[in-house]
């Protein structure tokens, strides 16, 4: 897991990474536990099977939520690059606009000169 150093403490740089982590520990953990529990076969099998259930719950929502922010990031990136090609366009208009101003008196001097 990557690290990044800030005022002497150390905080994950990859939050998802974290929980597949913290969720395959989870995993070993509770498979562990069934193993080695003194149960019948029957009663390990149910658990198994309410485990899995659970697990694919929680990564299923873990995925969801996943989606949901690269969403929510896609949207932002989205709506921050057509603000600045706006602001661009803008400013573009604006310089056309000054070019026009700038030279429109030589222009109308240009035509004055010619008819006379």
């Amino acid at each position: 897991m990557n690290y990044h150093k800030q005022e002497n403490q150390y905080e994950p740089s990859n939050p998802s990474g974290f929980l597949a982590g913290l969720l395959l520990g989870s995993l070993a953990g509770a498979g562990t536990m069934l193993f080695l529990a003194p149960q019948s076969g029957q009663k390990t099998r149910a658990q198994i099977r309410r485990i899995s259930h659970d697990w694919r719950e929680q990564t299923a929502e873990t995925v969801t939520d996943s989606v949901a922010q690269v969403r929510a990031e896609v949207d932002q990136v989205t709506t921050n690059i057509q603000k600045q090609a706006e602001e661009l366009q803008q400013r573009g208009q604006d310089m056309v606009d000054q070019q026009k101003e700038r030279w429109l008196p030589v222009v109308e001097a240009g035509k004055t000169a010619v008819k006379g």
